[in-house]
């Protein structure tokens, strides 16, 4: 059953203000259910002498938590302790900012070793995403 007087429209390209009703919408409900986000961004970069970027980390700490959206560095900097150190430098920040646990997903032909070396527990998987992998999910105590 329908409301009456909508329709459900596809729109391949929607219009910001559009996109943003969705996203205000969602914030609104999520903040007056959960409480106010203090949402505030993570962002570490790892930068050669002439000021290149060649990884970081991108995240958000909210409610309590550090989300970790993107970690990513460029190959001939891996296995080197830098991805350990950005990871270490925002648990940091998170915990200065109150925060007590983090999570993040990747895939399982990324580096899920990573994040377990680094003290972090799976505690969810999507077999199957992409076809051949699984998408995984990791938590850890601050």
């Amino acid at each position: 059953m329908r409301a009456s007087g909508v329709e459900i429209v596809e729109d391949a390209a929607p219009e910001f203000e559009a996109v943003g009703a969705i996203q205000r919408g969602l914030h609104d409900f999520n903040q007056a259910m959960g409480g106010p986000y203090d949402r505030e961004p993570v962002t570490l970069l790892v930068q050669d002498a002439e000021g290149k970027t060649l990884g970081g980390l991108l995240g958000l700490t909210f409610w309590g938590w550090l989300f970790v959206d993107w970690l990513w560095l460029n190959p001939d900097l891996r296995g080197q302790g830098v991805g350990a150190e950005l990871l270490a430098r925002a648990e940091a920040i998170a915990r200065e900012r109150g925060c007590t646990n983090a999570y993040t997903d990747t895939f399982s032909f990324q580096a899920p070793g990573f994040w377990q070396k680094n003290g972090y527990a799976e505690f969810g998987r999507l077999e199957g995403m992409p076809a051949g992998h699984a998408r995984v999910w990791f938590r850890k105590a601050l």
